[in-house]
């Protein structure tokens, strides 16, 4: 049997030395949880400008953008912004043209020009929200989006059905310059000032995105086109060269399905017809 000399300095270095597990082991926490993404953005309601924050908290970049014609709200149905802090759970549209028109977050293969008449899809890029919060955590079934979109004209005021727009080689910006768990803070007052790093002329940002941020969730970038895509895509280029007018969307062409239950219809209706 082992006896112990529970001495007065036995005792003191007992202690020392948990101490020093215990700070061993809260750094090794810190490490684990401090992979805050950089690159953190900010939408202004009030100025219909959203800004990019360094992890120093500085402007880094802003553009101007368009918010809800709606108003503000998380209401299922509404078509209004919701308000506080949201996280980018998804990117969608990694290398596609600017201007790429994005239908059920797929390229159907066409591009457009900047404020084409009669033309208001969802292009470019999507970056998918979700609130953290209360007061918005209908926000990603509710499909709320920064996007690109076509009207560029319309920019600078409240003009969107909910989502966030914003120009169509601004997103691709966006895109290229934050990380998906980035914060997103959708604020009724004006943009948080900082000194920018960049003048706000285009060129890229100097905050780069954090690839390395372990606990991430899952990015929905690459999402490469079919080869039914590719024809689309192939097609609509042809045409463009005949002439560069874009019209609204085509309706889908009636399904198979839809076609044989007419027929069958038409037939029921005329023998009901016939025993009257």
């Amino acid at each position: 049997m082992l006896f112990f000399d529970w001495t007065p300095e036995s005792r003191a270095c007992t202690r020392l030395l948990k101490v020093a597990v215990a700070v061993m082991l809260a750094g090794s926490l810190c490490q684990c949880t401090s992979s805050k993404p950089k690159g953190d953005v900010v939408v202004s309601v009030k100025d219909q400008k959203l800004g990019i924050y360094g992890t120093d908290g500085k402007l880094a970049k802003k553009y101007v953008i368009s918010t809800s014609k709606f108003g503000l709200g998380d209401q299922r149905g509404s078509n209004r912004t919701p308000l506080g802090t949201h996280e980018i759970v998804a990117k969608i549209g990694h290398g596609l043209p600017a201007g790429a028109v994005l239908k059920s977050r797929r390229w159907n293969g066409e591009v457009l020009k900047p404020n084409a008449p009669g033309r208001d899809p969802i292009v470019s890029r999507i970056l998918w929200l979700k609130g953290t919060e209360k007061t918005n955590q209908n926000a990603f079934n509710r499909f709320i989006y920064i996007h690109g979109t076509p009207e560029e004209n319309r920019l600078g005021q409240p003009a969107s059905y909910g989502c966030v727009r914003m120009g169509m080689k601004d997103v691709v910006d966006l895109f290229n310059t934050v990380d998906v768990g980035a914060k997103v803070v959708i604020t009724k007052d004006h943009l948080p000032r900082g000194a920018p790093d960049k003048a706000d002329d285009g060129s890229p940002a100097t905050v780069a995105p954090d690839a390395s941020a372990s606990g991430q969730p899952i990015e929905i970038a690459r999402i490469l086109p079919s080869e039914g895509e590719k024809k689309r895509a192939e097609e609509n280029a042809a045409k463009s060269k005949t002439s560069d007018k874009a019209g609204p969307e085509k309706p889908a062409p009636a399904s198979r399905k839809t076609k044989a239950d007419a027929k069958v219809a038409g037939k029921t209706s005329s023998r009901t017809k016939g025993r009257a």
